[in-house]
């Protein structure tokens, strides 16, 4: 006997339309669906209750599942068991009943409903139902690349900043261009594979560094992820491709002699440029984090100013004296007023963050770099670099090393000792006394 469920699970993407003859007693009442009001941690199901010949009395009958709870939205589980639902009650008045065989009605809905792709997959004779489902769910239409890639650019939209997402959006870009170009028969998600990745990432290594590529693998990793995640796909294999050693670049610190002829340049020819560079010398604000800056976020009172962090949604810092001296009046201002708009301090700019972040460091390329003829590894974000050593250095004249880095957290914001401590190895903050008298020693 045909297990009456999976034949409904079969039917799910079938319309078969006939007449509701009302005038005939139902021996079923409607199909409901029970949403769990609507937690999904719960099973969601089709019910209904079917007259026992044998009572005469209406029964309920085993709910109908399906794959409805593999989905993760109330909308996507709802809108399957609406299919099911109806496609159960076209069922029920067509005679199907779940206390008969119902394999001669099967056959003829399986035979009249079949489109030419779905002939071939009616099985041999002695197959079972459960062979047919199986068949069915393998054969559903798969997922074009783009859309997949779409559906998870939207659900990262939610998560992550507008910023990310258009790295995103450019990496996504290029790589379908590539795939276009050169794998033109991989249409849908399900032929994607490691392999034509690999490929890819190869291509990007050929054209730009080890660093670029591992940068293409991770953000490629991570839409890959929402879609495992959402059981669009059954793995993430990116995660099995490895990340390249690579060389960072850094940004060199300046010497005492190029950072006071920087500022006494600037004092004369570029004052809103100086005062930029100051927030991030003294306030040690990585360059994105200045461009963020409203009049708002600085607190006139308390001399604080709050902003956006790269390792936290809000983060206060005080505003040091030596800082606070350079500001206007502030009061001025409108409160939603950039802090650096362009040529001036206060104002509107209708661009993108990155654009501004982008005009700041072009502005000194043209006004400093050239000037004093610095290399490619003087930027910026050079002047953090340059004030955290000198703080630290400052600071462990006068207390042990772990007594100037527990001060010194409080003011550049790291998160962890660890990473402070990473972050003045890496700049070579941390340097050792004179060894000379171990030197002499060993020679002796």
């Amino acid at each position: 006997m045909l297990n009456f469920n999976k034949i409904i699970t079969f039917a799910y993407d079938n319309e078969y339309d006939t007449a509701y003859d009302l005038k005939i007693k139902k021996n079923f009442s409607t199909p409901k669906i029970y949403n769990a009001k609507g937690d999904l941690t719960k099973r969601w199901y089709v019910y209904f209750s079917f007259r026992d010949p044998e009572t005469g009395k209406l029964k309920r009958m085993t709910p109908i599942y399906g794959d409805a709870n593999s989905y993760k939205t109330k909308e996507d589980r709802l809108q399957v068991l609406t299919q099911y639902r109806k496609t159960l009650i076209k069922l029920l008045n067509q005679g199907f009943s779940p206390f008969e065989n119902n394999t001669e009605s099967f056959n003829h809905l399986k035979n009249t409903s079949s489109t030419p792709e779905e002939i071939k997959l009616v099985p041999k004779q002695n197959a079972t139902i459960d062979k047919i489902v199986e068949i069915k769910i393998d054969e559903e239409p798969k997922m074009s690349i783009k859309e997949a890639f779409d559906f998870s650019i939207n659900y990262k939209t939610k998560l992550v900043s507008v910023t990310t997402i258009r790295s995103y959006k450019n990496r996504i870009d290029y790589f379908l261009r590539w795939l276009s170009k050169t794998h033109p028969e991989i249409k849908t998600i399900d032929k994607l594979t490691k392999k034509v990745v690999l490929i890819f990432l190869n291509a990007v290594l050929d054209r730009t560094t080890a660093r670029t590529r591992n940068n293409y693998r991770t953000e490629l990793s991570s839409i890959i992820q929402v879609l495992e995640d959402n059981e669009i796909i059954k793995s993430n294999f990116i995660k099995k491709i490895s990340v390249l050693k690579s060389t960072p670049n850094r940004n060199k610190t300046y010497s005492q002699e190029e950072q006071e002829s920087i500022f006494k340049y600037l004092e004369q020819n570029d004052k809103v440029l100086l005062l930029f560079i100051k927030f991030i010398s003294y306030n040690f604000l990585r360059p994105i984090e200045v461009c963020r800056l409203q009049i708002k976020d600085i607190n006139i009172k308390t001399r604080t100013v709050q902003f956006k962090a790269k390792n936290s949604p809000l983060k206060t810092k005080i505003i040091p004296d030596l800082l606070w001296k350079e500001l206007p009046d502030l009061t001025q201002f409108n409160p939603d007023d950039l802090l650096f708009a362009r040529d001036t301090i206060g104002g509107a700019w209708d661009t993108k963050l990155n654009n501004r972040r982008d005009f700041y460091s072009k502005r000194f390329k043209t006004v400093v770099k050239k000037k004093f003829n610095l290399g490619i590894d003087y930027g910026l974000y050079s002047f953090r670099h340059t004030y955290i050593t000198k703080l630290y250095r400052a600071m462990v004249k006068d207390s042990s090393p772990f007594e100037a880095k527990s001060k010194l957290m409080l003011i550049t914001g790291h998160s962890t000792m660890s990473a402070l401590e990473k972050y003045l190895r890496d700049i070579d903050a941390e340097l050792p006394a004179d060894y000379s008298e171990m030197l002499k020693n060993i020679n002796e």
